[in-house]
């Protein structure tokens, strides 16, 4: 008999409004443990307001919002918030390494729910750390930039130390915005590869700007249009059928779907269902 998974995002009858204006409604969303799950949608589609309630960063209007076992649509207590934000890692587009540590320092950080007190404070890491940090940075093909500072790193050596941290966090939920859309199309395959590679024992989803990447990312796809969920389908039932009426504004016009290095829904990789 096939075993369930572990339920661990439940959605039901949400809302989030800022200024008297509707972010996103979700009627009903469930996502298992290990699930891969890209998200996608226009600019405004309510993608980010998503990671962000899913990150405890912001609370529902209405409805209810359990991730990893806790009820978001009330205040959680700082202790509970912070238990939360150490089971949940996340990449963003913005990478937000601190730009003065080095790369090993930075993905150092990840250890702070397990290294605490005067510790973390004066940045003195046990040896035991030092070496799962060099371990993580050497699976991300970075250990020879361990003492690089982060502001002297290109764009997509910071994404593999943000990708570092992960694997130091040990995460069991990961949120990762767009984490590809300041790379070119080698740069971004590598570090979807990497991504994967350090969620094996979790759960992903992505922001994903570009189709192409769908297939290095995701099983399941959810698409968001205004707010609401468009389609949730399993990544083969996905093709330019769905994509183009996702984006399709209000006056007809079908709007831009990846960066200029992407321009149609081929994908170089071969796996993206074209119908």
């Amino acid at each position: 008999m096939t075993s369930v998974p572990a339920t661990v995002i439940a959605l039901k009858s949400l809302a989030c409004i800022a200024d008297d204006r509707s972010l996103l409604e979700i009627d009903e969303l469930t996502v298992g443990a290990g699930e891969r799950i890209a998200i996608v949608g226009h600019n405004g589609a309510g993608k980010t307001t998503l990671l962000r309630l899913l990150s405890g960063c912001m609370r529902p209007a209405h409805g209810s919002a359990e991730v990893l076992g806790r009820a978001l649509q009330d205040a959680l207590p700082a202790a509970e918030l912070r238990a939360l934000r150490q089971e949940v890692g996340q990449v963003l587009q913005g990478v937000h390494l601190v730009a003065r540590l080095s790369a090993i320092e930075n993905a150092l950080i990840g250890s702070l729910g397990r290294v605490t007190g005067w510790r973390s404070w004066m940045r003195w890491y046990p040896a035991q750390e030092v070496a799962q940090a060099e371990a993580a940075l050497q699976a991300v093909g970075l250990l020879a930039h361990a003492y690089t500072r982060a502001d002297k790193l290109s764009g997509g050596e910071k994404q593999k130390v943000a990708i570092a941290r992960l694997l130091m966090q040990r995460p069991r939920l990961i949120l990762a915005d767009e984490p590809t859309a300041a790379l070119d199309p080698s740069g971004a395959t590598e570090v979807c590869r990497l991504l994967v590679k350090a969620a094996r024992r979790a759960t992903l989803i992505t922001v994903v700007h570009s189709p192409a990447l769908l297939p290095l990312l995701a099983e399941r796809v959810i698409g968001l249009k205004q707010g609401r969920i468009a389609f949730d389908l399993p990544l083969a039932s996905v093709g330019d059928h769905e994509l183009g009426n996702l984006y399709r504004s209000a006056g007809g016009a079908v709007r831009a779907l990846a960066s200029p290095a992407v321009q149609s829904f081929s994908d170089p990789i071969g796996h993206l269902p074209i119908r």
